[in-house]
């Protein structure tokens, strides 16, 4: 088992009455005037003392991720925090989970700098591939129409930028150069391992499956986690040829450790779970999925998705049973989630929404102390 911790370095301060009037979204129209820079400096240190934290304590990787114009996470640049990071840590990888690729009009500069990383941190780096949520193409006002294309081509010519010795001469549908010849090349040979977080369409599945890049679906409960992973691999086996193992898939989880046991941790971790799916992760469904943004068998499954979301109350931040008890509770639900989906990774959140920084250091301490001794690594 691979053990990651996952961070979505959210704003705390979300006002429900401005909320309400920038249409009920965090992202896109939520006022920057609401944010405060000097709250913004303190929660950076917080949030990146909790991410090393997970090195010292023998994390495999820890993971930043990128989205854009929005109070629910303050990470447009995510290879930033991944520089920040480097000189702080010494073991752990470093996911950057992901760089929206479709969303730069010059992939180059990714590879260029996913490069750089590799480089400086002595090979620990994990790219991660993503399109963008539908808001981001709001955001930067981008065609969704073109983003799977757009996604797919840039891959390729950030692949081949690190594997194939320059200068050469690209000329797709989407980008057009001259000269590819990306100094530096990257210190993990044929590229830093690369990683697909994913909503679950089934483009998305079958193209990394093609590729047997790991996979992770975030926020969707445990049956359709399943239905994704097992589409993955049917992929694999009937259009590819070969048995997608657990090292092909994360499980990802809100974790809460509490040595009282499941009511007082659920009690204690209630408000914050409220405050991420009451104002962090809102935003009308026209601007989570735009037109064209995704094909029409996909856009049907997150349609019925979503929809069940709103009955439930909001995102899943716990697919199948929840991570949050005692230690003993933590590891036993732990692995009967992990063989559920099949899951070789396990991604962990410890930060929620509103949550302080001392009471997300308890639960990390005894997860560390009394829940990490207990899982098989490897």
């Amino acid at each position: 088992m691979q053990i990651y911790s996952f961070h979505l370095m959210p704003w705390p301060n979300i006002d429900p009455e401005v909320l309400a009037k920038s249409g009920g979204s965090a992202w896109v129209t939520y006022p920057n005037s609401e944010y405060d820079p000097v709250l913004g400096h303190k929660l950076y240190g917080e949030y990146l003392d909790q991410l090393v934290y997970a090195d010292e304590v023998g994390f495999d990787a820890i993971c930043v991720n990128e989205h854009h114009q929005n109070a629910y996470g303050l990470m447009p640049a995510p290879n930033i925090m991944a520089a920040a990071l480097i000189s702080r840590t010494k073991q752990a990888r470093i996911a950057i989970l992901g760089n929206g690729i479709a969303l730069r009009h010059n992939p180059l500069r990714v590879a260029e700098e996913v490069a750089m990383l590799d480089v400086m941190s002595g090979g620990r780096i994990i790219s991660g591939f993503v399109r963008g949520i539908g808001a981001e193409y709001h955001s930067l006002n981008l065609d969704p129409t073109k983003s799977r294309d757009t996604f797919f081509e840039a891959h390729d010519l950030i692949v081949k930028a690190w594997t194939e010795p320059g200068p050469f001469a690209w000329d797709g549908e989407h980008f057009a150069f001259r000269n590819v010849n990306v100094w530096p090349r990257p210190l993990q040979q044929p590229h830093p391992p690369i990683f697909v977080p994913s909503q679950g369409s089934a483009e998305t599945l079958e193209w990394a499956a093609e590729r047997r890049y790991p996979l992770a679906c975030v926020f969707v409960p445990m049956e359709r986690l399943k239905q994704f992973y097992d589409g993955y691999r049917g992929y694999a086996s009937d259009k590819f040829g070969y048995e997608a193992g657990p090292e092909q898939f994360a499980f990802n989880s809100i974790v809460y450790v509490h040595p009282e046991g499941e009511a007082k941790a659920t009690e204690e971790m209630e408000p914050h779970i409220r405050y991420f799916r009451e104002r962090c992760f809102t935003l009308p469904l026209p601007m989570f999925f735009p037109p064209g943004y995704t094909g029409e068998s996909s856009y049907r499954t997150r349609i019925e998705i979503a929809r069940q979301l709103q009955a439930s109350g909001g995102p899943v931040l716990s697919a199948g049973e929840p991570l949050m008890g005692t230690p003993e509770q933590v590891v036993e639900r732990i692995h009967r989630n992990m063989a559920a989906c099949g899951a070789g990774t396990l991604m962990v959140q410890f930060q929620v929404g509103d949550m302080p920084h001392d009471k997300v250091m308890r639960s990390m301490e005894l997860f560390a102390d009394q829940v990490l001794p207990h899982l098989p690594r490897g």
